[in-house]
């Protein structure tokens, strides 16, 4: 099965994260936004991701070819389900970074088109096209 495309206007967005950091940690955090080094605790810490992931980019290339991930961002609409309804097909659906599927996909449209779901990053769909497709998400 061929990797599913991002959609061209979809619109990045932020997901909130939680971390627990120490004390020690967080002083100096504090100590080189007060001295100007970065802006906010928030900005140090994406600039903390951004060099980590920087530093393993190969690697995450590789992985990405190796398992034919969309990287980015995936928007599945009820046309494209409906259209692969139509063909007979059932996706395995494969996104590193988030996956979007439209407020309008029914439950039931979801589970009839879409085998398996693998999401690293985040993804976004109503709560009942999340619970039809629980035993769909592969790790």
């Amino acid at each position: 099965m061929p990797a599913l495309r991002p959609a061209a206007s979809a619109k990045p967005v932020d997901e909130k994260i939680t971390i627990n950091v120490g004390f020690v940690d967080l002083g100096q955090i504090d100590l080189l936004v007060q001295e100007g080094f970065y802006a906010n605790r928030s900005d140090l810490i994406r600039t903390a991701i951004r060099n980590q992931i920087a530093s393993h980019a190969e690697a995450v290339r590789q992985v990405v070819g190796r398992r034919t991930l969309v990287l980015g961002i995936h928007h599945l609409t009820v046309d494209e389900l409906e259209a692969a309804k139509a063909r007979g097909q059932s996706l395995d659906v494969r996104v590193l970074g988030l996956l979007t599927i439209a407020p309008d996909v029914t439950p039931e449209l979801a589970r009839e088109t879409v085998n398996s779901l693998v999401v690293l990053g985040a993804w976004h769909a109503s709560a009942a096209v999340k619970a039809a497709l629980a035993d769909r998400i592969k790790p």
